[in-house]
């Protein structure tokens, strides 16, 4: 079993991970239309556009650091050495230079494709350590409760800070004080990384062979099952975060009619998800992993449900349904990636490659184009239905937001629902299968002997 210092510490690098993820999932996209300055429809393309270039990174990341051997470890090195200029990109990507709108567009590709790239670069294998820190099953459904508890305490932090700190550090220019809001979480982010380092620890010792090209690494995922599935799930459930977190700002200023509440609106919704993350470690003791999937993704799409049909001026109802929301929808988030520690195995039994880092970068790649598709899904429709930013919006306009934020969310969770009902892999199967592969493993490390007469 692993210590309660083993999983905090496990948990602080999403911390880390999500003072950069969160902001950009709140924030990126009115930061771009109201104060960087670029339309909607652009800032949606652009979203789409380098979040799909930097997915192709992924499987070469995976695949680099399934082959990393150093005195630290294979995974764990990545979180300390790039911890640095993961900060310094975070902040350039939230500065607003003095350029020509043109330019500010060619400087937005920039910076947030570097972010990005970042991004994946120490994300990867921070995903990839929690499948070698434990092999048990529900030691592993509870470190990732712990990783997304705190990622969720990250969460908090960005979604109470950044509203407040913008005005305050900014005093009336908003450019400034996002810059200098963004310094300040990322160096939180830094801290965090650096003691998740220090406080982690790789059990399982990962096998790549040499001869075996990362391309081919990548192809075998999908002869694994299960992970397309998780694979599908998490696009999906990705598209829903990506498109709801980019338009809740709007959601708050313009359907509700109060700017004001943006910050209690984000920290009351961070906060049950939270205690949705917590939840897991306790849930999954007495219920399989797929069943609460399940359970989750029906919640996910009741709440939201609500939502669409609630009239903006019933502030505390729908603040209830928003966390109430918020809840069921994160108790997915680590059981989904507890599910791709579990497919490792399944996929190690299939075709005899135990690949973690790529499993988990092939993984990340689908995060990434859910969270690009909801993103710039987000700005398209905001375009579409002719969203004005800085002025009270049409009726169009405000249709345009409740598709984004409730609707089409009601239909990515129903589809998450669906698709568990095909994955197979409950504790049972997976100590199954880990048995099976140590006898494999056995097998191979017994000397052979030759018997003469």
């Amino acid at each position: 079993m692993l210590s309660f210092k083993r999983k905090v510490g496990y948990g602080l690098g999403d911390t880390a991970s999500n003072i950069v993820f969160q902001t950009v999932a709140n924030f990126m996209l009115i930061f771009y239309t109201d104060v960087f300055g670029i339309s909607a429809a652009a800032a949606g393309t652009l979203m789409l556009v380098v979040r799909l270039f930097d997915g192709f990174t992924d499987p070469v990341m995976g695949g680099i650091t399934d082959r990393t051997r150093t005195k630290w470890g294979v995974y764990r090195p990545y979180l300390l050495f790039l911890a640095v200029p993961y900060a310094l990109l975070a902040v350039l990507a939230f500065t607003t230079p003095d350029f020509s709108e043109s330019n500010k567009l060619i400087y937005a590709y920039i910076t947030y494709a570097v972010l990005m790239t970042a991004y994946t670069a120490i994300n990867i294998p921070y995903s990839a350590l929690g499948g070698v820190m434990t092999s048990d099953p529900k030691d592993r459904a509870s470190l990732q409760s712990y990783r997304f508890a705190m990622a969720m305490a990250g969460a908090a932090v960005v979604v109470w800070a950044v509203p407040e700190l913008v005005i305050k550090l900014g005093q009336g220019d908003e450019a400034l004080g996002y810059q200098l809001t963004m310094a300040f979480l990322a160096m939180i982010a830094l801290i965090c990384f650096v003691a998740c380092f220090y406080l982690t620890e790789e059990k399982i010792q990962t096998k790549v062979s040499s001869d075996e090209s990362m391309f081919s690494d990548f192809i075998s995922l999908f002869k694994n099952d299960q992970w397309l599935i998780i694979a599908a799930i998490t696009v999906l459930l990705l598209s829903l975060v990506g498109m709801r977190s980019a338009v809740t700002p709007h959601y708050v200023k313009y359907y509700m009619g109060d700017e004001s509440l943006t910050s209690s609106f984000l920290l009351l919704a961070t906060l049950a998800s939270f205690i949705g993350a917590l939840s897991v470690s306790f849930f999954s003791k007495i219920a399989e992993k797929r069943t609460l999937l399940f359970i989750s993704a029906l919640g996910t799409a009741l709440f939201n449900t609500l939502l669409f049909a609630l009239p903006g001026d019933l502030t505390a109802l729908i603040f209830s349904c928003n966390m109430a929301a918020s809840f069921c929808q994160m108790i997915m988030v680590p059981i989904i990636f507890s599910m791709v520690a579990d497919t490792v195995d399944h996929g190690t039994l299939k075709t005899g490659k135990r690949i973690m880092g790529m499993t988990f970068s092939g993984h990340l790649l689908m995060v990434k184009l859910g969270f690009a598709l909801g993103g710039a899904g987000a700005g398209w429709i905001l375009s579409a239905y002719h969203y004005m930013p800085n002025q009270a919006q049409s009726t169009e306009g405000l249709n345009g937001i409740i598709l984004a934020f409730a609707i089409l969310p009601i239909v990515f969770s129903g589809l998450c629902a669906v698709l568990s009902l095909f994955y197979k892999l409950d504790n049972n199967r997976i100590t199954t299968i880990q048995k099976t592969l140590n006898q494999q493993q056995n097998l191979v490390k017994q000397p052979r002997f030759s018997h003469h007469e």
